[in-house]
């Protein structure tokens, strides 16, 4: 690695800094000419003048190396994350999601920039050092070498604690972010049952914890860098004591010698410092590592065939061939040897109670969860041969609350084909009647909207949610209770944007029976029996 050589480079440039200082040293004690001493203080100057541009080249190089990387594996865990979709990741916390993708991704930091580097110059750059004391004197370049060896035994003292900590501290950041982000969901509720105070005293004691923890990690770093210092100076001391004897006897002859050995000390332990400075990063990044590796992965997929890569034009049809589906063991089987089959642009109702499995099936053709047996296939091939994005792109999805992002209107509508004209975007809106209330608003479309639609009534969300589906133009539209939480009249407005919207597309909608009854087409019972037998087919 180029990082790796320019540090090597930068050791030999110190041992030869070492020998010009010493050099400049021997000539001020024994009072030299001034000619004895302008080559060891140019060859100083310009070791010094290198190794100051060789650690700018190299900090800059593993900075790159580490956003590089950082942002390498923040894009596949997110690409993992969203093919795994809602119904993988029902268990996990979004905090908890936000924390593996934001901080500990962040904390990899030190791994690729610091850790790996550190990690060769830490053996090459003391085992140069030791050879240049080993040429100079052979007793320092043992004494060098002996304590290189207690190096790795301090730190192992040291390390299995940073380990411990580092995860500790992990947990304590999880807790906050999650129990943080769901007092500010939960903010109203709150505030109305008057528990503010009790928890914002909660998040305190969180937040003070997470402080302990982080301090303690501080604390364990200390202790392994005052560990090094010492092997330093019980190095620094040996080899002061091994040229005391022959100096003090007079042999003046040794004290090139003797100040080069010294001199190296700090250069020999540099190295280790760096070494040991990213040591707990290793440790933190290890910790994050585990949580990350720990995510579920999704399920392999079947190579996808050329010929269904794209949706043919005139339609999708969907057929389930006895399939069944457990979300949890322990509360038996959702959908039991479920079999239907639903021509292009055709419509089907999804009516039972609650639980009946509904949702579940809207889950299915997402493709956010497979069934344990049987078979569901789209246009005649099976869904989990074809390509995610493919799917993506011919489904269109309205539920009871539509996700509504932070930003515009115009935004949340343009989130179901960005690159739509603006011709298209004015069609959709007039289709949906979004502009009924955006034309009242002070700024129309640009109007800004909080997370979740904060600002509008349920039956604008729902209009946003149809006008992106509209724009998105999806041959297969799936419906969840898209009227559940309305009012009689909005709900009619709503249900005429619905009726347009289902024209020349292929629908499956799960709701109540009223609802369904809007709707011309085929109706699956999943409550009339356990064996989801398909009745009423038109």
């Amino acid at each position: 690695m180029p990082i790796i050589a320019l540090g090597v480079l930068g050791v030999l440039l110190a041992i030869l800094q070492t020998l010009c200082a010493a050099s400049l040293l021997d000539a001020a004690i024994t009072h030299a000419t001034a000619g004895a001493i302008v080559l060891p203080a140019a060859g100083f100057a310009l070791a010094a003048l290198i190794r100051t541009l060789l650690i700018v080249v190299q900090e800059h190089q593993a900075s790159r190396l580490g956003i590089t990387a950082r942002r390498r594996l923040r894009s596949a865990t997110l690409d993992t994350l969203m093919t795994l979709g809602p119904a993988a990741l029902r268990n996990r916390h979004s905090g908890e999601l936000a924390g593996i993708v934001i901080d500990r991704i962040e904390a990899l930091d030190g791994l690729y920039r610091s850790w790996i580097p550190a990690t060769s110059l830490a053996s090459l750059g003391p085992g140069l050092i030791i050879l240049a004391a080993l040429i100079a004197d052979w007793r320092s370049g043992l004494i060098l070498l002996v304590t290189a060896l207690l190096v790795p035994v301090a730190m192992a003292v040291t390390g299995r604690s940073t380990g411990i900590a580092a995860r500790k501290q992990f947990s304590a950041m999880t807790r906050l972010q999650t129990r943080f982000l769901d007092r500010i969901r939960g903010i109203a509720t709150i505030v109305l049952a008057g528990r503010a105070e009790a928890e914002a005293e909660a998040l305190g004691v969180a937040a003070d914890d997470l402080r302990h923890r982080t301090m303690r990690i501080l604390r364990v770093a200390f202790l392994n860098s005052t560990m090094i210092d010492l092997l330093a100076a019980a190095a620094l001391v040996l080899i002061a004591v091994r040229f005391a004897a022959p100096l003090l006897a007079g042999d003046i002859a040794l004290a090139p010698t003797a100040l080069f050995c010294i001199l190296l000390v700090p250069e020999f332990f540099a190295p280790i410092r760096a070494f040991s400075a990213v040591y707990q990063d290793r440790m933190t990044a290890q910790t994050a590592a585990e949580d990350i590796v720990a995510l579920p992965q999704p399920q392999p997929s079947l190579p996808a065939p050329a010929a269904i890569r794209t949706v043919p034009a005139q339609g999708v049809s969907i057929a389930f061939e006895d399939v069944s589906f457990t979300w949890d063991e322990a509360r038996g089987p959702v959908l039991h040897g479920l079999s239907f089959r639903l021509p292009a642009n055709e419509t089907m109702m999804l009516v039972g109670p609650s639980g009946s499995g509904k949702s579940t099936i809207l889950e299915l053709l997402l493709g956010f969860a497979r069934p344990q047996s049987g078979r569901i296939t789209i246009n005649g091939a099976p869904i989990e041969s074809l390509v995610p994005a493919a799917l993506a792109r011919m489904t269109a999805i309205i539920g009871q609350k539509p996700f509504l992002f932070a930003g515009s209107i115009e935004d949340n509508i343009r989130l179901g084909r960005p690159e739509a004209s603006d011709a298209d975007l004015r069609e959709a809106i007039r289709l949906a009647r979004v502009a009924e209330f955006s034309d009242m608003l002070p700024m129309g479309l640009a109007t800004r909207i909080g997370d979740g639609g904060y600002g509008l009534s349920g039956g604008q969300a729902q209009r946003i949610a149809i006008a992106r589906a509209f724009l998105k133009d999806a041959k297969l539209l799936l419906l969840d209770e898209p009227t559940a939480q309305l009012d009689p009249a909005t709900e009619r407005d709503v249900l005429d944007s619905l009726k347009r919207l289902a024209i020349g597309r292929t629908v499956i909608l799960a709701s109540h029976a009223a609802f369904a009854h809007e709707f011309a087409g085929r109706k699956l019972d999943l409550g009339a029996t356990r064996s989801n037998r398909l009745e009423g087919v038109a």
